[in-house]
């Protein structure tokens, strides 16, 4: 990792591991189910070796329902949801949230019912990355800023490493969408997370509570925060009032990379013998990687062949 563990867009601070709509079912999505509850035995496991936090925890996810076709909708949902997730999570729909959440940590609802899933979980972005790379120290492997290509080489590269595939392939394989994001003191680490004007508010496990973020197609500094950032913030206080107030710790900025697919990129370089992608993930990519890891690895030394088609590079090539 040339610039340090966690440098890039996976060392945010927001971690919403939230699914997919279950509906409409297709091979992202089943993927992103199974990845997710891989999640609840893979980074504990990672805390386990490493001794280090990753800030993983099974929240739930609270979503207000506004309109009457949308409540609808959601119950249609929560009936797909009864198959397609296998009986290990559940999609609900309520009007009581006496036991799921403090009064003013509940996002405003029009028709008095909200949707409150067990699925989503939380993950501190920057703390999983250096508790993965403590435990990948811990169990023989050793983290470099530069090395010498030898075996199997995994491009995990991010957006830059998008543009330089679609260079050398002279093909458009994908790009950068910038997000910013910003982190409070605010202290409600059993609380669900809170999806609410089209924002992410996950209370972490430390103490603090994240806010995001922006995605932005166009921009001159991937690094900067404006005046974007200061209107989530203030979203975020229509959302959650009791934010308001509360001292902001920092903010953040970063581009996350974005396959031409929208699905994750796994699998080989076309035309690159010994040479595998584990890119696009977007703002999937945290939730999808513990089983990206393992299909990838499957691949590369069992021949193996559970990488979905849509996710394989040479499907973007023309």
């Amino acid at each position: 990792d040339p610039h340090g563990v966690g440098a890039g867009s996976s060392g945010g601070v927001v971690g919403a591991l939230a699914p997919h709509t279950p509906e409409r079912w297709n091979a992202k999505k089943a993927f992103q189910f199974e990845s997710l509850i891989m999640a609840r035995r893979f980074w504990p496991e990672v805390e386990r070796i490493s001794g280090l936090s990753s800030g993983y925890g099974v929240c739930g996810r609270l979503q207000g329902i506004n309109r009457e076709k949308h409540l609808e909708l959601a119950y249609a949902r929560a009936l797909e949801a009864k198959t397609l997730w296998e009986g290990k999570a559940q999609w609900n729909v309520t009007d009581d949230l006496t036991n799921i959440a403090a009064q003013d940590w509940r996002p405003h609802s029009e028709t008095g019912f909200w949707i409150h899933d067990t699925l989503s979980a939380r993950i501190h972005p920057l703390r999983a990355c250096r508790a993965l790379a403590k435990a990948i120290e811990a169990l023989g492997g050793e983290i470099c800023t530069d090395a010498q290509a030898e075996g199997a080489v995994i491009h995990a590269t991010g957006w830059n490493g998008l543009k330089e595939m679609s260079a050398s392939m002279e093909e458009h394989i994908g790009d950068g969408v910038k997000g910013q994001a910003i982190l409070l003191q605010y202290d409600m680490h059993e609380a669900p997370q809170i999806y609410a004007e089209n924002l992410h508010i996950i209370a972490h496990a430390d103490g603090t509570t994240a806010i995001g973020s922006t995605s932005e197609r166009d921009f001159s500094d991937p690094y900067s925060n404006d005046g974007l950032a200061d209107e989530l913030l203030e979203r975020a206080y229509a959302a959650l009032p009791c934010l308001r107030g509360a001292k902001e710790i920092k903010r953040w900025a970063g581009v996350r990379p974005r396959a031409k697919s929208r699905a994750p990129l796994l699998g080989a370089w076309p035309r690159r013998e010994g040479h595998y992608i584990a890119n696009g993930g977007f703002k999937i990519g945290l939730g999808m990687a513990p089983l990206s890891a393992k299909v990838l690895i499957d691949t590369i030394f069992h021949d193996g062949t559970s990488i979905p088609e849509e996710f394989n590079v040479s499907t973007l090539i023309q």
